[in-house]
């Protein structure tokens, strides 16, 4: 099972936790199972169309899935994913 560090916007969805675990073959499998154990993460996560979120940044291992294989990037039981909300705003 691969662990998920969860970010503190997210935690309340998930129970309160910083980590979870899940398990999959790849990125995409994890988070779906992420999803499945809390349903409220969902939409945080994925976008309509079953891609990450544009505003979500996930990290394998402190790499960037977009630029690995995405979705389909293996993922190890001794793996660790991160996800990060992007930030945005401040004064014009």
């Amino acid at each position: 099972m691969a662990t998920i560090r969860i970010p503190p916007v997210l935690r309340p969805a998930v129970g309160g936790e910083r980590e979870v675990v899940a398990e999959g073959a790849d990125v995409g499998a994890v988070l779906t199972a992420l999803t499945e154990q809390h349903p409220e993460t969902k939409a945080q996560i994925f976008g309509a169309d079953g891609d990450l979120n544009r505003y979500v940044n996930v990290y394998l291992n402190d790499e960037d899935v977009r630029v690995l294989d995405g979705l389909q990037t293996a993922v190890g039981a001794s793996d660790s994913l991160v996800i990060l909300p992007a930030m945005a705003g401040g004064a014009a």
